[in-house]
């Protein structure tokens, strides 16, 4: 989840009406889109501070890879 203190927003999770994706990736940096085209969001790059972040807009949740390489930055 983001950091409250950063954003001072953390999604709520309502089952049945916010989208409960995980998707793993390899890097700590992702775009998210919302998915969806039109119907999406403006695309956002988010940070994987620690081994997850969830998107503001439409609460997908990124978790880093257990087999990803260390980023550090560049």
């Amino acid at each position: 989840m983001r950091d409250a203190l950063m954003t001072g927003y953390g999604p709520k999770l309502i089952p049945g009406v916010t989208p409960e994706d995980r998707i793993t990736v390899a890097t700590r940096v992702v775009n998210c889109d919302g998915g969806g085209g039109t119907l999406g969001h403006p695309r956002v790059a988010l940070r994987i501070v620690d081994q997850q972040v969830t998107c503001p807009y439409c609460s997908r949740t990124y978790v880093l890879a257990a087999d990803a390489a260390e980023d550090h930055g560049h």
